[in-house]
């Protein structure tokens, strides 16, 4: 396969990263106002946290749909159909007049968000440099922690002004992003050397892989239990558990995704030179030491830390990902076969914050959310040791 050129794989690059941060800030807009929403429509926080399960429940949808046709049709078809599929759906959702109909929107734009990140990881994947896939994987990855950054500080500087309606009008904002893919990003080189010519030699081609596949879901089950069950929740922890208001709780979240971004691209890196899955298993195991910190810091001061710290392994582990599930699917299926098992992990995974919000309930927050994030670290390493690798392995040839 011959590279593409350094200008061509950084604009699939920043596509693929751009669109994963803005689906992250349109999602994470809902976590940062959980609360907010659920007084106006008179919710508690288990029925906020459906709103949530909701749209982690239909990403598999959305991968299915978007990563069939990726492979079929190209990748720049599909991912410029899907930004501007959940920039109206977000749109919509600050527009909702009543709960069902915001939880009506939120499975949609689930839907949205499921395509996405196939998509975009697979075309960015094909075309960078295989020397510094880890490191690039890992930059992209975070875009979901900057994401998350993004929609904490508009919360701190605008809700208080503005409310959370208007917060969702962002969300329009990847529309326009379709533009850059459609003039500055290029066709996938491996696609067009590997595409399907009809839809009956697609789907035998994925039926064949169904080992991989299955052993894709279990690893994305455990990897977003991890990450789902240390972020979606904790802006409600930090309210709850200690009292924060509005802009102390943003604030610290958005410094732990410093950390997440910091570590995403830092153990991807090393991934490039001690093997994808070796990094995963100390990242996670580390993370396990850190959970007392994390959940049950005495003063405020070791509360940042621990987030900070607790991100920093979290999304270390996730900035591999990319990277790890390209390599291990065939050319032929890249487009559909990492996001569609990715995001049936997502899929079974999706109750992690319901369950922590019931459980609070019983306990606290801090109980709820420490026995979780354990429970689940564990059961992401050990996914990861057992499973296969094909580090740095050259797509197309």
């Amino acid at each position: 396969m011959s590279q593409s050129t350094a200008s061509d794989h950084r604009s699939a690059l920043l596509a693929g990263y751009l669109g994963w941060t803005l689906d992250a800030f349109d999602f994470f807009l809902v976590v940062s106002c959980l609360t907010a929403i659920g007084r106006e429509f008179h919710k508690n926080d288990a029925e906020m946290a459906l709103t949530l399960f909701v749209t982690l429940a239909f990403r598999p949808m959305g991968a299915f749909l978007f990563g069939l046709l990726a492979d079929r049709y190209g990748r720049r078809l599909p991912l410029m159909l899907d930004l501007v599929f959940y920039s109206v759906v977000e749109v919509a959702s600050g527009l909702a007049p009543n709960y069902t109909t915001f939880l009506i929107l939120r499975a949609l734009f689930g839907i949205g968000m499921g395509g996405e990140w196939g998509v975009g990881a697979s075309l960015a994947m094909e075309k960078v440099p295989v020397r510094l896939r880890g490191l690039l994987s890992g930059f992209l990855q975070q875009g979901y922690a900057m994401g998350f950054l993004l929609a904490s500080l508009c919360n701190y500087f605008l809700f208080a002004r503005l409310g959370w309606r208007p917060l969702f009008f962002l969300g329009g904002l990847p529309a326009l992003l379709a533009f850059f893919v459609r003039y500055g990003v290029k066709e996938s080189e491996v696609w067009q050397k590997t595409r399907h010519e009809s839809w009956g030699h697609l789907g035998r081609a994925i039926v064949s892989h169904w080992r991989l596949f299955l052993y894709l879901v279990a690893l994305m089950t455990a990897m977003n239990f991890a990450a789902h069950g240390t972020q979606d929740m904790y802006p409600t922890f930090l309210e709850r558990q200690w009292g924060f208001g509005v802009g102390q709780r943003n604030l610290l979240s958005a410094f732990t995704m410093v950390g997440a971004i910091l570590g995403g691209t830092l153990c991807g890196s090393i991934s490039d030179r001690v093997g994808r899955r070796k990094t995963m298993i100390v990242a996670l195991s580390l993370a396990v030491l850190v959970v007392p910190l994390w959940a049950f810091a005495p003063t405020v001061p070791l509360l940042v830390i621990g987030g900070f710290c607790m991100q920093f392994l979290v999304q270390g582990a996730w900035g591999v990902i990319p990277a790890h599930l390209a390599e291990l699917s065939p050319d032929s299926v890249r487009g559909f076969l990492p996001g569609f098992g990715y995001q049936c992990g997502v899929f079974l995974s999706s109750y992690v914050s319901w369950f922590e919000a019931v459980l609070a309930r019983r306990s606290s927050y801090a109980v709820a959310m420490a026995s979780t994030a354990a429970v689940v670290f564990v059961m992401a390493a050990v996914a990861n040791a057992l499973g296969p690798e094909r580090h740095g392995v050259r797509f197309g040839e």
